[in-house]
């Protein structure tokens, strides 16, 4: 049964829209129908070979919008030459071949249900952004617009800023079912991981799938620390027996994770996926040259200079801002000494209440600092000028991540292991982790839901003004979507689950109720992210994902440092001192042992790997 659009078409529309590409105001004649015929020629005369159909919003803004789509067997082809996955009537998968395609597993000829709608706007997606130049020196109509033999078309011209945007449209009636069994009926289930990665594909579909697992994973931490907390809270050197659960959860967690996410992309094609070689970044540039591997003429920037920015200034800048944020930690324990002496002095409601002002505002501090450094970073990491998104990625994560720790936890270290104060380590680590939580959810959640809301009242009203020939349904579709704010990625989220991870890991053996508010946290963000996802951004192109990438590797860093951490506390603890009247060096050779033997684990985890949960789930 062919899938029918989920908008009123046009009466003139013979295809299913996909994808939705914005000109600027007053593009010339002449550049919109160059791109068109671009667009629709066939492959061996250098176009994408796509069905399109220009669409004017407006005659006075003179707002222009191609709407693109493809043939049944155009996105077949694709989806062979993008090297998709599919599972064969043999149960195993294998990429997709078009000459085999009757071999595939729900392949019915005519079915557009084969391919998701992810997939087809990821295969548009592609062939948009592989429409290279040819013979054009530059764009028709703009010759400040320069093109190059082999240049993407698509990158000049929104470098050029005559393609304002492209993005995928929403299947409103598959919205529609995906948010009701989503997050419009609040009870307790698994999520519809499968359903939100067709949707909205794996990347998204692996985050959501890693968020529902370290939550599920933080449940017997939250459930054992309730009953720690109310019984054992006024003696802080009771902590062992939580250190200890603290070495086995932090290093077992994350192996299972590893099983479960392979298991998952195996299905859904992308573990055994070949790797697309990686294009150049949109905003690298450099001297023309010839690649090497390609042949083909594109900007290369010389790795030597590339690399004295780095060490010279990049470098520098974050020695910098680690430098600013320990002097900003040093203003935190001056504010804490002012308030205890002042509690002592008066011994009142108002002075025990006063004692965690200076931790609130710390915290609120530490937060603003995060967010200034990251669009540093992100500055500082674009004038590197990496050639490849991988690259560029890798290097903005290490930044923001060596910055979040050092500014997130480097308070807690120094309470812990240098003035040696458990209550007040116990008091900020609380105050830490309940404001950024706040935080997190009115900036990321809260705030760009009600500036969505009320910006779609405004377009609403502005187009009941139009007076167009075109149906409604699509108009107001596309006038909605094109407003939203693109969607930001996942780099964010992954951020603040790292956080999470850090403060449970490492310190909450002190404040055992921390696993607690990491489940409530994570159980408000499953939703609030549902909601972003669903109504606050406009939809992501779908990127084929075989796992979370360089997250994992910060998560079993922050692994490896929880261990030592608990080791350290346990070899700290007078219950263990005790053990060992004569000889510290034995003490800390025992201490030693147990670290060995958890690292031993993450090389050799096989007999951490079968769980219950990943059995239910």
């Amino acid at each position: 049964m062919k899938r029918g659009l989920s908008v009123t078409d046009p009466p003139d529309l013979p295809f299913r829209p996909l994808v939705v590409i914005e000109l600027a105001k007053d593009v010339k004649a002449e550049t919109r129908d160059w791109l068109v015929k671009k667009i629709v020629d066939k492959k061996k005369d250098g176009g994408c070979q796509l069905l399109i159909k220009s669409f004017i919003i407006s005659e006075e803004e003179e707002e222009t919008i191609f709407l693109v789509g493809a043939s049944p067997k155009r996105l077949l082809l694709g989806a062979e030459s993008l090297g998709l996955v599919k599972e064969c009537e043999d149960g195993y998968m294998r990429p997709f071949i078009y000459n085999n395609r009757r071999e595939y597993t729900h392949f019915i000829e005519g079915d557009e249900d084969f391919l998701t709608m992810a997939e087809c706007q990821c295969i548009i997606k592609q062939d948009l952004d592989n429409l290279r130049a040819r013979d054009e020196k530059s764009v028709p109509g703009y010759p400040h617009s320069k093109l190059y033999p082999g240049k993407s078309i698509f990158r000049r011209l929104q470098t050029s800023g005559l393609v304002i945007q492209v993005f995928p449209l929403h299947d409103k009636e598959d919205l529609k079912r995906l948010t009701h069994r989503w997050y419009r009926q609040i009870r307790v289930a698994f999520q519809p991981i499968d359903q939100i990665r067709r949707y909205f594909g794996d990347t998204i579909g692996l985050y959501f799938g890693f968020l529902e697992y370290f939550t599920l994973a933080l449940i017997p931490m939250a459930l054992l620390g309730v009953p720690y907390y109310f019984f054992a809270w006024e003696d802080y050197d009771k902590y062992v027996v939580f250190a200890t659960l603290n070495l086995v959860w932090s290093t077992v967690i994350l192996e299972i994770w590893k099983r479960y996410c392979s298991s998952m992309t195996y299905r859904w094609g992308t573990l055994i996926m070949k790797k697309e070689f990686e294009e150049p970044r949109p905003g690298f540039h450099g001297v023309l040259g010839i690649n090497p591997v390609t042949g083909r003429e594109e900007p290369t920037y010389s790795s030597l200079r590339r690399t004295l920015r780095i060490y010279l200034v990049s470098v520098p800048f974050v020695c910098g801002c680690l430098y600013l944020s320990i002097y900003v930690m040093k203003i935190y324990f001056d504010l804490e000494t002012m308030a205890l002496d002042y509690d002592r002095e008066q011994q009142s409601t108002f002075s025990s209440l006063l004692l965690y002002v200076p931790s609130i505002i710390y915290a609120i501090v530490i937060e603003i600092m995060n967010r200034i450094y990251k669009y540093a970073a992100e500055i500082l990491t674009s004038w590197e000028n990496h050639r490849l998104e991988s690259s560029y990625q890798n290097h903005l994560v290490l930044k923001v991540l060596v910055f979040n720790i050092v500014n997130c936890f480097s308070s807690l270290f120094y309470i812990a292991f240098v003035m040696c104060d458990l209550k007040l380590l116990r008091q900020s680590l609380a105050t830490l982790l309940i404001t950024s939580q706040i935080l997190n959810q009115f900036v990321e959640s809260l705030l760009p839901y009600w500036m969505q809301k009320r910006s779609n009242r405004k377009i609403k009203s502005k187009v009941k003004t139009l007076k167009l020939d075109t149906e409604f349904a699509l108009l107001e579709q596309i006038h909605l979507e094109k407003h939203m704010d693109a969607y930001p990625g996942t780099f964010d989220d992954y951020l603040e689950l790292f956080l999470l991870f850090g403060y449970v890991s490492l310190f909450s053996c002190v404040y055992p109720l921390a696993a607690v508010f990491a489940v409530l946290n994570n159980l408000t963000e499953l939703y609030s992210d549902a909601l972003k996802m669903c109504r606050v951004f406009k939809r992501p192109f779908s990127a084929p994902a075989a796992g979370i990438g360089v997250w994992m590797l910060a998560f079993e860093t922050m692994g490896i440092i929880a261990v030592i951490t608990n080791c350290t506390l346990l070899g700290m603890s007078p219950q263990v001192n005790a053990m060992f009247p004569d000889s510290k060096m034995d003490l800390i050779l025992t201490v030693a042992a147990i670290e060995c033997c958890l690292e031993i684990h993450w090389e050799h985890p096989a007999t951490f790997l079968w769980s219950p949960w990943y059995m239910i789930r």
